[in-house]
């Protein structure tokens, strides 16, 4: 049996319509490393744990065995759907008209639900890999960003609130440029974005806009993801649980330096969603956000600390002619709209 940290001492972060999302959630994502039966043994234990925010995407592979799960925990009475904020995400190859409505149909069967409170477009062009891929695949029908073709998809986002499929619609691995190109012309914002965040990658520029905009951003990667697949791993990352500031803050405290991640995560103000198969560290990320914050001093000490090193760069999404990884975070000053 998983220890119980009641979810009311979990704090909360107040969305632009006025409801609230627990300030850590649990990530999905480990389809890599971990069976979809690992993922959803540890959604089932996050739950009884107090977990009450989960992160899933259809393309991650086990939202089928999830949704047992998440309908096992309704029938026996361990939480109430409405006690569960719960994310998905359509995939790249489901931009378009109608195959967005396809893509959160199937989610809604796999996870046997009625509604998901906010759904995601995964990443904002139509550009997939195969699942297992290396770092050098390449897709030849990948294409760069187009705002045109993202607010076509987005529309279909949007349609899915008026439909009350989806309470809240997000957006992710965005930039700058491409919100700039977009944001003005839909109908309905994104209440929420999700953004690759931790110590050595903090996009203050970013963060600042989008919490200008009254979006809450939601950071995956927060303890660096040492367990990202290979093809996302290049020379010259920086591991944050090996930083000195992140080490000697975790000294002080007595705690794994992934701890000292997230509660910078939670206190900086963005949602940390930490993904873990095992009850120990699990039950440890949830715990850390209700006790022990780090001192002013050592949340400047951490902001000091930034090494603009980005984990995901996302380079199987690339187009012919792309010159680089970079080209997708539009690092070369040019944007094409």
């Amino acid at each position: 049996m998983a220890e119980y940290i009641n979810p009311e001492s979990v704090p909360k972060r107040r969305l632009s319509t006025g409801e609230e999302i627990p300030c850590i959630g649990m990530g999905t994502f480990g389809s890599d490393r971990f069976t979809a039966d690992q993922v959803s043994a540890a959604v089932a234990g996050a739950i009884r744990a107090g977990y009450r925010l989960f992160d899933c995407a259809a393309v991650y592979g086990n939202e089928e065995l999830i949704g047992q799960v998440f309908k096992q925990a309704f029938d026996e009475g361990i939480v109430k759907r409405e006690e569960l904020f719960i994310t998905s995400k359509v995939w790249n190859d489901m931009h378009g008209r109608g195959d967005v409505l396809i893509s959160m149909a199937k989610t809604l069967k796999d996870l046997q639900l009625d509604y998901i409170d906010a759904f995601f477009l995964h990443w904002p062009f139509p550009n997939y890999h195969a699942p297992g891929c290396d770092g050098d695949a390449r897709n030849p029908d990948s294409v760069p960003f187009s705002a045109e073709r993202f607010l076509a998809t987005w529309a279909q986002l949007e349609r899915l609130v008026d439909m009350g499929l989806a309470r809240h619609i997000g957006m992710s691995s965005m930039t700058i440029p491409k919100l700039e190109a977009v944001l003005p012309k839909v109908r309905i914002a994104p209440t929420v974005i999700e953004m690759e965040l931790h110590p050595s990658f903090q996009q203050p520029e970013l963060y600042s806009y989008v919490e200008e905009k009254g979006i809450q951003p939601i950071g995956f990667c927060p303890i660096g993801s040492p367990t990202r697949p290979d093809r996302d791993k290049t020379e010259g990352d920086v591991v944050d649980i090996q930083m000195p500031e992140i080490v000697a803050i975790a000294q002080s405290h007595g705690v794994h330096p992934a701890v000292v991640c997230l509660k910078w995560a939670v206190q900086r103000g963005h949602i940390p969603i930490p993904f873990s198969v095992y009850e120990a560290e699990y039950v440890s990320n949830l715990r850390c956000a209700t006790e022990d914050p780090l001192t002013e001093e050592e949340m400047s000490r951490i902001a000091a600390a930034d090494k603009d090193c980005r984990l995901i760069k996302g380079q199987v999404f690339l187009w012919e002619g792309a010159k680089g990884w970079e080209d997708l975070w539009d690092l070369d000053g040019t944007i094409t709209v």
